[in-house]
């Protein structure tokens, strides 16, 4: 599938109509699950109606007409004192709750009353501790299962039979059984797993027994008032699993029993490449044609959810018969009117995602509040609009990068008059040189976004205007508002400053010239390092990047860790670990290990170092400002050199409290 949505406004697979089991659906568009981070449906009653109140906003106005986002974990069975470990691991599970009907009854009430449909995903994450056999899933988790006996099985198929009854008292309009990403039924159903010699393992038809015991009790607890769906791998990402093929024979087979009204098709495994929350890494709807070939197989109606990121990509997907419904989970967290734009023919309004995940990284890497990097808005759904007391106000944004794009536009539309200067001549900030990496093509359609959404609120721009103090006093605005931006860091190595050490910025945006052996100094815990040495290598450099600590870009997430490490190993990028550049040399470089403190030289030569080394803040005109002026802020990376979401964060923040609280005169953001 391309990857450039174009401004098509004529979506008719899109907005036609369609039945999936007993759901009569207005529209082609499914919000997966996805939404944990958010708002915990299960967790506090503020959390639930956080939950509630971004799906509302989301499925009204024609929004997408089917919700399977209550990804929901069936009670683990286990010896006492044991305790799963992982991401996902359950003991008591969500369906048993005490308020678990409560919870999803409100749910379903809420989006039904928007015409839409409501399904539960039924999920036990596999090797936590059970599975078919005493083998791990994947090389990167080394847990071996404990291997399920009958009476296990026969516990989990009741489980499951006790839940789906449970979720049939809540209203919701269907179940679908997960049965991949690493859930106990694929651990059944590859044969990568199930080494088993029992009827549980060998053949299609016994390695799939769990699943279909289980869907067979499910039909028999809930009848034909239910729609009942699964969620399966297309194709196993492990060499051992199964393929294409036999992801196709599984669907098959399954819709053979007559217990399922549809299949939900995808690609990718939790931990590597491609990942099933699929990354820039990846082309919008990239795999959707192996969903094709699952379609053609079955004559129930196929779901695909993979990187669809934009109406004009989901109705390529519909029209080329790749699926009858398609999900679209975060370009619903960057923009929740999406649907409502491409409608109304403003699709060239919808705000893009760009794919980086932060979505779901910061959550589970760093333990911070759900961010979306382009959209500070998404989790906020639950509080009531910005009302100003007092508009008209002027703001002086000096700095155009992420955090003045951002405050400005966000002051603009709560009523403030703005005006946003930048020193270059174009607006962006680091964004620029972002935008020239391999494969982040949507962060430049961000860029391109946020300058149109300026326009069209009427900021003033004024570009190519270095600001001093003296033009800040004589602007005479209400209010200031420093986002200066940040600097390249030089960090302390012998040989630093010598002509062949080169900056990533400069790298990336063609001003430096490389030679051919290039070494990276990685001292940025994010993406940078890796995403200049794939421009390096993608342009015929040979690339060594050496970083302190004891993995590459700790701070990526495992959704989308795999897809650029897996295309630096497919271009040869060697890297080393645990060592820091402590000497640069005019050929050669010498590394201190961070443990030890032995030095050694690095076994290879290089004609140029490339430092990725992170920023230094410039906040110089907030510090001349600060105790002159009555209300000045600093914010983005003139206050410390972050990420996008971190930006874009921190500029809601300060929009809201200078629309909704023009009175007080707090100084940071």
């Amino acid at each position: 599938m391309s990857d450039e949505p174009g401004a098509s406004t004529d979506h008719p697979h899109v907005f036609s109509p369609v039945t999936v089991g007993t759901m009569h659906l207005r529209n082609r568009v499914m919000l997966p699950p996805h939404a944990s981070a958010i708002g915990n449906i299960y967790g506090t009653d503020t959390e639930a109606e956080r939950n509630i109140a971004y799906f509302v906003e989301r499925c009204r106005d024609d929004g997408p007409a089917w919700v399977a986002s209550l990804s929901t974990h069936v009670r683990n069975h286990l010896v006492p004192g044991f305790e799963p470990t992982g991401v996902g691991a359950a003991t008591l599970g969500f369906f048993r709750l005490p308020f678990f009907v409560e919870r999803v009854q409100a749910y379903s009430d809420a989006l039904h009353a928007l015409d839409t449909r409501v399904t539960v995903q039924m999920v036990h994450q596999g090797g936590m501790p059970h599975g078919a056999s005493a083998v791990p899933s994947n090389p990167v988790l080394n847990l071996v299962p404990h291997v399920m006996d009958t009476d296990d099985i026969d516990a989990f198929v009741a489980e499951y039979a006790y839940s789906a009854r449970l979720a049939q008292e809540g209203r919701a309009d269907g179940v679908e059984l997960h049965l991949n990403h690493d859930d106990l039924h694929e651990w059944f159903l590859s044969p990568l797993t199930n080494r088993r010699e029992d009827a549980y393992g060998g053949s299609l038809e016994n390695r799939a027994r769990f699943a279909t015991e289980c869907l067979r009790a499910i039909r028999d607890a809930v009848g034909s008032t239910m729609t009942v769906g699964v969620r399966l791998n297309i194709r196993e990402e492990v060499p051992g699993g199964y393929d294409v093929a036999g992801g196709v024979e599984l669907a098959a087979y399954l819709e053979s029993t007559g217990l399922i009204d549809y299949v939900h098709g995808v690609v990718g495994s939790p931990w590597g490449n491609p990942s099933y929350i699929q990354p820039t890494y990846n082309d919008p709807a990239e795999f959707a044609a192996l969903a094709g070939e699952l379609r053609r197989a079955v004559a129930l109606p196929v779901v695909h959810t993979g990187r669809i990121n934009h109406p004009d990509v989901a109705e390529r997907v519909l029209a080329a018969g790749h699926a009858d419904v398609v999900g679209m989970a975060r370009a619903h967290i960057a923009d929740g009117d999406l649907l409502a734009k491409a409608r109304a023919g403003r699709a060239d309004e919808i705000r893009p995602c760009v794919g980086g995940n932060e979505c779901i990284s910061r959550r589970y890497v760093e333990n911070l509040p759900f961010g979306c990097a382009v959209n500070p808005r998404t989790s906020h759904e639950d509080e009531a609009p910005w009302h100003n007391p007092a508009p008209g106000r002027r703001l002086l944004v000096v700095g155009g990068g992420p955090a003045g794009m951002e405050l400005a536009a966000l002051a603009a539309e709560g009523g403030m008059e703005v005006e946003l200067r930048e020193a270059e001549p174009e607006l962006g900030g680091q964004l620029r040189y972002v935008v020239r990496a391999p494969r982040h093509e949507g962060y430049a359609r961000y860029l391109d976004w946020q300058v149109r959404r300026l326009s069209r609120l009427g900021v003033t721009l004024r570009l190519g205007e270095r600001v001093t103090a003296d033009d800040v006093r004589a602007a005479g605005a209400d209010v200031v508002a420093v986002a200066t931006g940040a600097g390249p860091r030089r960090p302390d190595i012998r040989g630093a400053d010598a002509p062949h050490v080169l900056d990533v910025r400069d790298v990336l945006a063609g001003t430096a010239a490389p030679g051919r052996r290039v070494l990276v100094v990685a001292q940025d815990d994010h993406v940078a390092p890796l995403s200049v040495a794939d421009h390096l290598a993608g342009a015929g450099h040979d690339v060594h990047v050496v970083y302190a600590t004891h993995q590459p870009a700790p701070l990526l997430g495992r959704y989308i860790i795999g897809g650029i490490l897996g295309r630096l190993d497919a271009q040869d990028v060697r890297m080393t670990f645990m060592e820091e550049v402590v000497d640069i040399g005019r050929h050669g470089v010498t590394t201190r290990n961070v443990y030890s403190w032995r030095e050694r030289p690095l076994d290879a030569e290089f004609d140029s170092v490339v430092l990725a080394c992170g920023s230094v803040p410039d906040p110089r005109l907030y510090d001349e400002l600060k105790d002159e002026l009555p209300e000045v802020h600093v914010l983005g990376d003139a206050y410390a050199p972050r990420r996008l979401v971190f930006a874009t964060r921190q500029a809601w923040a300060l929009a809201q409290q200078l629309v909704t609280s023009p009175a007080r005169h707090a100084v940071r953001a």
